[in-house]
């Protein structure tokens, strides 16, 4: 029996107001996978996963926002994803820029506030200033924090908080034996975020592929073979739901 398979804990059809009536997470994140495989089963290029995986996003965000979820963080763009076909990344780099321009005006109206993490200077000006313009538009807002991890890698920003650390020990702003992982928590992208309480991954892997490898140190995971096109508010539904069934004892008996 494949270990996902034991999660989906009924067939019955899910609904937004008995999901609300046990706790939700307040911090979600998701592996957004299977784009591609879901354009080659239909014999369309990858981009065109891409954009449909557009629509799923935009479906999920409603979803957390309509079901009290605080923080999102969404995997779209690796590191190690600049390796792809240059047609490939340069589609997706437009698509993200192409997303975020009409996409702003309702994500201002539904009061989502957001925030990009990864290596700012590896993605393209014109993108990287869209999501900065966006930022600052939206810093105010607090429905939900909608947390966009582009050019990330969880290796690559230990890291980079490590360095962070050295830093402030060399100018004498805090002594080694002060470090807890609360300090360095606030040196990671996330440090005004909770940790996230799910993570969810589509398309069948079982892999956390280099995301928030500290930050999910005792988040629940949740895997389903769903290519992320076809992830529809039930998917999202049965992942919450499964959730909520979970006994969270964090180390204790």
């Amino acid at each position: 029996m494949k270990i996902f398979s034991r999660l989906l804990s009924s067939k019955k059809i899910l609904t937004i107001e008995e999901i609300k009536r046990k706790p939700v997470p307040v911090h979600v994140a998701i592996i957004m996978d299977g784009n591609g495989r879901w354009a080659a089963k239909r014999g369309l290029p990858r981009l065109a996963g891409h954009k449909e995986g557009v629509k799923s996003l935009k479906n999920t965000v409603r979803l957390c926002s309509d079901l009290g979820i605080k923080y999102f963080t969404a995997y779209s763009f690796s590191n190690e994803n600049w390796r792809r076909p240059v047609d490939e990344v340069s589609g997706l780099m437009e698509l993200f820029f192409e997303t975020v321009s009409s996409e702003l005006e309702e994500i201002v109206k539904n009061d989502v506030k957001i925030v990009l993490i990864g290596n700012r200077k590896s993605i393209p000006l014109k993108v990287r200033k869209r999501f900065e313009e966006a930022e600052i538009i939206t810093e105010k807002n607090d429905n939900l924090v909608l947390n966009i991890a582009l050019s990330y890698g969880s290796r690559q920003e230990i890291i980079e908080a490590v360095k962070k650390a050295c830093i402030n020990i060399r100018n004498n702003e805090i002594e080694i034996d002060n470090i807890d992982e609360k300090y360095f928590s606030e040196l990671l992208f996330t440090k005004n975020n909770p940790d996230p309480d799910l993570l969810i991954r589509t398309s069948g892997e079982f892999r956390i592929s280099n995301f928030l490898l500290w930050q999910i140190a005792y988040s629940e995971l949740y895997f389903t073979e769903t290519l992320w096109p076809d992830f529809t508010d039930e998917e999202f539904l049965k992942a919450i739901h499964s959730y909520q069934y979970r006994n969270r004892r964090f180390g204790k008996i």
